[in-house]
């Protein structure tokens, strides 16, 4: 057996320099792209789809196509570095799952910058000290994030990608038991994802609600009889035992992200397009400015009304985000948003940008 296995790993040593030889004549290639682009930027969301997309399909036993993407992300985001060193703002502090979203995304090979706050995330990558940034948008069980919908209506930034991340919930503290845990701390989404764990198992508890998930893992390190809601990331930081695994409600709990800069992603065929519209305050406005989606037969994924802060007149009170498939340059969406603008009073395209790949 000892042989056997000896052999083996012989193989699976002349298979790993056979990597490697591939790798660097890949890394050289991308390279070679960079010099003939110019100053056109190395992240091309569109190309980076068509690629994970075309590597997921090899998959098969006994790698499927997700544990395949992981791999290649990796490959692309390092190769993408020798082109440039990208800069990629996301809700910090370190440990969030807006970080995790960041990483999952854009790869290890990127300079992620915590910023405190969703405004600040904005404000980072629009004034140029990020390329890019990482922000929640809508979780499936807590629904949307109302201020990242309420700062793209008036950013000039635009949305080229999106995240999916699947969304685990633990508790962490310092030591001891549930029995010793008289507070909790996490951001104000996490507590209501697991609100009926709470419930059960911590009933007598305080919930108090904080900036993100990681703060509430540093918090949850100081103070004793303390506990916090985070992602496992957290726990490890900063050496925090978990209570306790999985407790969010929902176990299928998603959050989706959006990837925002100035980009505008070319069509790769599986693609979303984001708008923000104003209505008429008359009776079937709504239904009639929607009627040319349907009437040029494109899907709409989800629909959300936000009160219009920033444009809050006589003729609307209300602003409705829309998601649909496909596009913006496909000639069915193309021409559903031209008859679009000219019913809606305010209509503006929050960008096109390739559907996440698992």
């Amino acid at each position: 057996m000892n042989e056997d296995i000896g052999r083996l790993r012989g193989e699976i040593d002349a298979l790993d320099a056979e990597l490697v030889e591939l790798l660097r004549r890949r890394a050289r290639l991308a390279q070679r792209i960079g010099g003939l682009k110019g100053s056109a930027p190395a992240y091309r969301p569109e190309r980076e789809a068509e690629i994970l997309r075309r590597v997921a399909s090899m998959g098969g036993d006994p790698l499927p196509g997700e544990a395949l993407t992981r791999v290649f992300r990796e490959v692309i985001s390092a190769c993408r570095g020798l082109e440039q060193q990208l800069r990629v703002a996301y809700l910090g502090p370190a440990g969030t799952f807006s970080e995790q979203a960041a990483r999952r995304h854009f790869g290890g090979a990127v300079e992620a910058l915590a910023a405190p706050s969703i405004d600040e995330v904005f404000r980072q990558c629009e004034s140029g000290a990020a390329q890019f940034a990482v922000v929640p948008v809508e979780n499936s069980t807590e629904g949307v994030v109302g201020r990242t919908l309420d700062l793209l209506l008036v950013s000039p930034l635009r949305i080229c990608g999106e995240v999916e991340l699947r969304v685990r919930q633990n508790l962490m503290a310092r030591g001891g038991s549930l029995a010793d845990v008289k507070r909790v701390y996490s951001h104000a989404q996490s507590l209501a994802q697991c609100a009926a764990w709470l419930n059960q198992r911590l009933p007598g508890a305080e919930r108090i609600p904080v900036a993100s998930n990681a703060e509430a893992a540093e918090r949850a390190a100081k103070e004793p009889g303390t506990a916090a809601i985070a992602g496992e990331a957290a726990a490890e930081r900063l050496g925090l035992a978990l209570l306790a695994r999985a407790i969010e409600d929902d176990p299928n709990n998603t959050t989706r992200f959006l990837v925002i800069g100035t980009l505008d992603p070319a069509p790769t065929g599986r693609d979303r397009t984001s708008l923000v519209m104003s209505a008429e305050n008359r009776p079937g406005a709504v239904h009639g400015l929607l009627s040319p989606l349907a009437e040029n037969g494109v899907s709409m994924t989800r629909i959300e009304s936000r009160p219009s802060r920033a444009m809050r007149s006589a003729l609307w009170e209300y602003v409705f985000y829309v998601d649909v498939e496909g596009h913006r340059d496909d000639a069915r969406l193309a021409a559903a948003l031209e008859a679009l603008r000219a019913r809606a009073p305010f209509l503006k395209v929050l960008g096109s940008y390739p559907v996440a790949v698992p």
